[in-house]
């Protein structure tokens, strides 16, 4: 069970922390003088004296924020080992009856933002276990550590800033704010500019309170998600069987066809009953290439990939949602064999000495790196699904 959403993103592979640049990486001078010009910059945006000496008084440079940090690791885990672990037993039984519980909360906030209750729950699920780990952190000193190193202060200046305005209209105090090392905040785990621009006040005790109130955590990750696009009414996942022979090209998230045209290419239910066609326009997912998993992808799923860019993160919380929803278990496919991150920092390197731009070389299998493959993959006369395997990687070494 994982214990807070930096934990539920701890199925990686650590990267060594850079503790030289973590004590020296502070051109700005001393935290304190640093301290003080914010401090007058809070002013001039407009926030109260009370909320900045509340918010600020007590805050420290705490340099294991900046180790954890420069330690992240990268998301490496495949789908099917990342949904065993996560979207089974537990947060399928918890996911259910809170589902049952709060049935008429989620009723009311699918009236209101057009977001069903599974998909919510999904997400409530995966990053703080519903509630139940929400961090314990001090959440100001992780933004005013973050703020003045040099990696990212400008994100994390806006999140400070946003902080004390969280204070400043009364939501929380500021020994209410506990989270991650990295400053999020609540049940969905919000950045506080995203708990300032998208929180409701959804059970109607005059503050938005992400971190004790289940209801407005709900209603605003329900309001955010309509924010980026969420279709009211509208599937976001289907499972889906496909025939051995496809133009797998066309297998992209990036590319949405009709329905109807992937049925004529033989595309099936899981059962082998016909597609349900008319609707939106859907992409053909393949997490794992041709031989794992097959799902129809629709315009909702890409509110997914905003919420989380990671590939197996946003198909898991999908998958749960539809799990959540009635869906049974998904097949894992036939023969597929996932290459090591190791492996796959080695299928990155050739591509790059072949000219193409995967983005970091880092044993994950991202947008860039599935575009570079597909292309490879065509150009040796591969089946193009854009996922790297051992045959894959045994041309690029010949």
């Amino acid at each position: 069970m994982a214990k807070t959403a930096a934990v539920v993103c701890a199925v990686v592979v650590g990267l060594a922390a850079d503790v030289g640049l973590a004590q020296t990486c502070h051109p700005q001078g001393s935290f304190d003088a640093w301290l003080r010009a914010f401090r007058e910059e809070a002013a001039q945006s407009g926030i109260s004296q009370r909320a900045i000496s509340a918010g600020l008084d007590t805050v420290r440079f705490d340099p294991a924020i900046v180790r954890k940090d420069r330690a992240q690791g990268v998301f490496t885990q495949d789908f099917l080992t990342f949904a065993g672990r996560m979207v089974e037993g537990y947060r399928i039984g918890q996911g259910t009856s809170r589902l049952t519980k709060y049935a008429s909360t989620f009723a009311r906030i699918e009236r209101e933002y057009g977001v069903p209750g599974p998909v919510l729950t999904s997400f409530w699920g995966l990053e703080t276990d519903f509630g139940a780990n929400i961090g314990d952190g001090p959440t100001l000193t992780s933004l005013a550590t973050l703020a003045y190193d040099c990696r990212r202060p400008d994100l994390f200046r806006k999140e400070l800033l946003s902080a004390l305005v969280i204070i400043d209209r009364g939501d929380l105090s500021a020994g209410e704010m506990r989270g991650p090392w990295a400053g999020e905040l609540g049940q969905v785990q919000f950045l506080a500019s995203r708990y300032v621009d998208y929180g409701v006040d959804f059970d109607g005790d005059g503050r938005v309170n992400m971190l004790t109130s289940g209801p407005d955590a709900l209603a605003s990750a329900a309001r955010y998600l309509q924010h980026l696009g969420w279709r009211r009414g509208e599937p976001w996942l289907r499972e889906v069987r496909v025939p051995r022979s496809l133009p797998w090209e066309q297998a992209d998230v990036a590319i949405k066809l009709p329905v109807s045209q992937w049925a004529a290419a033989g595309v099936t239910l899981p059962g082998g009953g016909a597609l349900p066609t008319g609707g939106p326009p859907a992409s053909l997912l393949l997490p794992m290439g041709r031989n794992g998993p097959a799902f129809l992808a629709y315009p909702n799923f890409d509110v997914y990939l905003l919420w989380n860019s990671s590939l197996v993160y946003s198909t898991t919380a999908a998958y749960f949602a539809t799990r959540l929803a009635g869906a049974p278990r998904v097949n894992p496919g036939s023969g597929v064999s996932p290459l090591s991150a190791g492996q796959v920092r080695e299928v990155q390197t050739l591509l790059v000495r072949r000219g193409y731009d995967v983005g970091k070389i880092d044993g994950v299998i991202g947008v860039k790196t599935r575009a570079a493959v597909k292309d490879i993959q065509l150009k040796l006369g591969l089946p193009a699904d854009s996922y790297p395997d051992a045959t894959l990687l045994a041309r690029l070494k010949g």
